[in-house]
């Protein structure tokens, strides 16, 4: 069993930059491929990007590519989301996630184990 705690969201201007975090208990970090989703108000949740257990492999969603980073550190734990060049249409509450395989998905259902989600909020 995972535990995961997303942190590092707020409210920024359009063009600004967050960082996310998402911190994870446990001793085995690295045998869970990870995701971030998103779920903007009144919209389903939507596969933001996948990395692999070893942080290897990642996949982007077209909306966010070349903007935002997914990267891991597996000593510390942690996955990290950095969102640069935010638009609007990135506000959502943003969760991170995990999967009991090497393997990323683009499918929620395939993640076991989901923070509780962390607000942003970008302003035009």
């Amino acid at each position: 069993q995972v535990q995961l705690v997303e942190s590092g969201g707020g409210l920024v201007q359009a063009g600004g930059s967050l960082r996310l975090s998402c911190a994870a208990s446990g001793r085995t970090f690295s045998r869970y491929a990870m995701g971030w989703f998103r779920q903007a108000p009144e919209k389903g949740r939507e596969f933001v990007v996948g990395t692999s257990g070893s942080g290897g492999n990642t996949y982007y969603a077209d909306s966010v590519k070349g903007r935002f980073t997914i990267s891991r550190d597996n000593a510390k734990n942690t996955l990290y989301l950095q969102m640069n060049s935010l638009k609007p249409e990135d506000t959502a509450i943003y969760y991170c996630a995990a999967r009991n395989s090497f393997t990323y998905s683009i499918n929620e259902v395939a993640y076991d184990h989901w923070g509780q989600g962390t607000q942003v909020t970008v302003s035009s």
